[in-house]
């Protein structure tokens, strides 16, 4: 079942270095996309209409992993994995429905915090308790009423508190989504309540809202190690920009598109301005930053171009191209994701690796770099032991669960399941998962199948596609992208 990869030279020596590097800590940047699809990094090569100089500057500088992965192809559980370090379904998110993540996982920052790393988050949290959350509502805000319908519902600050940032792990936050933030510091730096309040901007691109809430977060903590976490809320519905990214991107086109575009532009200006400022301060070599997506773009299946004026789940214009699939699937086009990591000083540039790497392996790489001894919690690989190891790189599971989906990925071979459709799939070759390989190759199939099955048995909760189900709109999907059909479901044309 092996496959070996070829690394480089430079990586592998870089491998070599980490106890002494550890003597040294890094500052550590997550940067986080929000719906951004894998087809959308211009360094990638698929589309010709993106523009984002600045990440493929970031990327030619270090490590472009073309099988980068996300935990989740929806916003919740993969934002859960990536803070947590663990598959997030080891404590019960395994999808939106069932937030809050526990005030008792123990989180990447709660441990950066005791090797005496400041910790910031900017942007998207959505690890509180929200709207959608009915275990927990009836279990606590609602215990002992009648729970109102969704849009009805309201959730005091007193139950909210408790699951933001300041309370995950973070020293500074700045918890926010457009213009109404839950912060502790202002956009010039300034203190505020330690323990939050709230921080009405100005209407502008929030996205450069964002951008500043880093750049004055890295500021007032530059003269000590730091771990940042960027969560922008983009691509991500609404769709909104201002003219200055939106002019670059003129020409007859979806204006979904359009906006997508521009929304991705001014991510990467933001990027581009922190790697300035880092540079600027002299701290741009000593910093590892990771650029990732949380999922695949939600491609609505048509990719239909619906006025702006809708704010609801609808394509965000973003594009996974040639990936199969979209957000909310285990297939490539839903987990797959831009994943790019930059380490001047000791990380070789223009770099392009084919290692699966995971959102958990950022968790064990920050760990170990900041000094600290990984955990049992951990679940993921320090990212520079791996690219070092041939045989873990090719060895190693990496696992899905969501609705009545489940994946695994072992070296270059996938098994897939939806309802009772099943998948087996040579990535190596066929990274767009259109030829499958189930009859040709049952043995291989059964076996990572059989891996599944004793990861699944430890999970929290049940798996719901056990009965061979699948929901109306996975039903759709997989009819659609597969030609999966079930006697529900007509095949459905673009």
């Amino acid at each position: 079942m092996c496959t070996f990869y070829k690394v480089s030279l430079a990586l592998w020596l870089c491998a070599l270095t980490l106890q002494v590097l550890v003597a040294k800590q890094p500052n550590i940047i997550v940067v986080f996309t929000d719906d951004h699809g894998w087809a959308d990094l211009g360094v990638h090569g698929v589309v010709d209409d993106i523009s984002t100089p600045h990440l493929d500057e970031m990327a030619r500088s270090g490590i472009r992993f073309n099988s980068g992965y996300i935990t989740a192809p929806q916003c919740i559980p993969s934002r859960a994995g990536i803070i947590s370090g663990a598959y997030q379904q080891s404590f019960g998110v395994d999808d939106n429905r069932y937030s809050p993540m526990p005030i008792d996982v123990l989180t990447v920052p709660e441990r950066l915090q005791r090797a005496g790393y400041t910790t910031g988050m900017v942007g998207k949290w959505h690890l509180d308790p929200n709207v959608a959350s009915e275990e927990w509502l009836l279990a606590n805000t609602y215990d002992g009423f009648d729970m109102p319908l969704q849009n009805e519902r309201r959730i005091p600050l007193k139950d909210l508190i408790p699951f933001r940032p300041g309370n995950q792990g973070f020293t500074d936050f700045f918890d926010g989504y457009i213009y109404d933030y839950w912060a502790n510091y202002d956009l010039d730096g300034q203190r505020l309540n330690p323990k939050g309040e709230r921080v009405k901007t100005e209407a502008r691109d929030r996205l450069d809202i964002q951008s500043d809430a880093a750049l004055a977060f890295i500021e007032h903590n530059k003269e000590a190690p730091f771990f940042l976490y960027l969560a922008y809320f983009a691509p991500h519905v609404p769709l909104e920009s201002s003219e200055k990214y939106l002019s670059r991107f003129p020409g007859e086109m979806p204006e979904r598109r359009r906006y997508a575009l521009a929304m991705i532009s001014a991510v990467d200006e933001g990027v581009g301005r922190i790697r300035a400022q880092l540079r600027e301060e002299g701290l741009l070599d000593d910093t590892l930053i990771f650029f990732i997506g949380d999922n695949g773009a939600p491609l609505k299946i048509t990719m239909e171009d619906i006025p702006l004026s809708f704010k609801g789940g609808a394509w965000d214009g973003s594009m996974n191209t040639p990936l199969n699939g979209e957000k909310g699937m285990l297939s490539e086009g839903g987990v797959r994701v831009p994943f790019l990591m930059s380490w001047p000083a000791q990380i070789a540039p223009k770099q392009v690796s084919d290692v699966p790497v995971s959102s958990l392996d950022v968790g064990v790489t920050a760990v170990e770099l900041a000094g600290l001894e990984r955990d049992d919690a951990l679940d993921g690989e320090n990212i520079l032991k791996l690219l070092q190891d041939d045989r873990l790189a090719s060895e190693r599971p990496l696992y899905w669960r969501f609705w009545n989906q489940a994946a695994i990925r072992v070296g270059d071979w996938k098994y897939l399941r939806a309802g009772t459709h099943e998948f087996l799939f040579d990535l190596k070759s066929d990274k767009e998962e259109a030829h499958n390989l189930m009859t040709q190759q049952p043995e291989r199939a059964a076996e990572l199948k059989s891996l599944w099955e004793d990861w699944n048995a430890e999970l929290v909760r049940p798996f719901e596609g056990a009965n061979g189900r699948m929901n109306d709109q996975e039903q759709k999907w997989y009819a659609h992208y597969f030609n999966a059909l079930t006697p529900s479901v007509k095949r459905q044309t673009p």
